[in-house]
């Protein structure tokens, strides 16, 4: 893992970067290269899903890198239509990525059948196997969270949400926080006006985008962020956010765009 990223530890000492490579929507040839060009740029995390139908070319585009695959962090996901195919999907997974173990294996979306509770214990149970690092959920709510925290006294080592400026809710960040859940957030430029007064008031005090202060913000609150882009100016772009850090005041003005 590159030194000098922040990170997070989860359950296990197994470190997660603040900064991941979304990959959701980038497919075939683009997908692999935008992959490619996300390592080169020195992205260590690449967050990838059974759903997404690009675990082959994520996992051809680590070994192409020539980074050790101990120092790239993969997250993949369970679809909820494989309940009860939890271990053959996680073995089709790790086949695809051509990988013995995922760092990090979430539920994709919450299963009706009480937030998942039988697919949660084959995670743990892929977990303790090693074939999985870590394991957590996606898309949960905190009543969900606590439905497998009450059952298996095991809390997920992270829940990944749609997050962003505009959804900040700081109770909520508490009550993970409170269940030693790391918060992930996806999608961090959705429902974010990047022509907000704030935001380019904020930037033009640090020299970089508006963008950039959007995931800096995260950081700067110990959320992880996964953005995503094909673009190799945006991935380099979104990459570059270690170099300034937001002051409080600032920090304050951006959750309050969520009022």
């Amino acid at each position: 893992m590159a030194a000098d990223q922040p990170t997070v530890m989860l359950p296990g000492e197994v470190r997660m970067p603040l900064v991941g490579f979304g990959t959701w929507q980038a497919t075939g040839q683009a997908g692999y290269q935008a992959v490619r060009d996300a390592i080169e740029t020195g992205y260590r995390h690449i967050d990838t899903a059974t759903m997404y139908g690009n675990e082959a070319e994520v996992g051809r585009a680590v070994r192409d890198s020539g980074v050790p695959r101990e120092d790239i962090f993969i997250t993949t996901k369970l679809p909820p239509e494989r309940v009860g195919q939890e271990q053959q999907t996680l073995e089709a997974s790790l086949a695809a990525l051509g990988t013995d173990y995922v760092d990090l294996w979430l539920i994709h979306w919450p299963p009706p059948d009480a937030a998942g509770l039988a697919t949660w214990r084959e995670l743990l149970a892929a977990r303790d196997t090693g074939r999985a690092r870590a394991v957590g959920v996606s898309n949960y709510s905190t009543d969900e969270l606590d439905v497998l925290i009450r059952a298996t006294d095991e809390a997920p080592a992270v829940n990944q949400i749609s997050w962003s400026p505009a959804r900040y809710d700081a109770q909520l960040v508490a009550e993970h926080r409170d269940r030693g859940v790391v918060l992930e957030g996806y999608s961090p430029f959705r429902k974010t006006d990047l022509n907000d007064p704030v935001l380019v008031r904020v930037a033009e005090a640090h020299g970089v985008t508006p963008a950039q202060v959007v995931l800096r913000w995260h950081l700067d609150h110990d959320i992880v962020v996964i953005p995503k882009s094909v673009t190799p100016e945006r991935i380099r772009a979104n990459f570059d956010v270690f170099g300034f850090s937001l002051t409080a005041d600032e920090i304050r003005d951006i959750d309050a765009l969520a009022a």
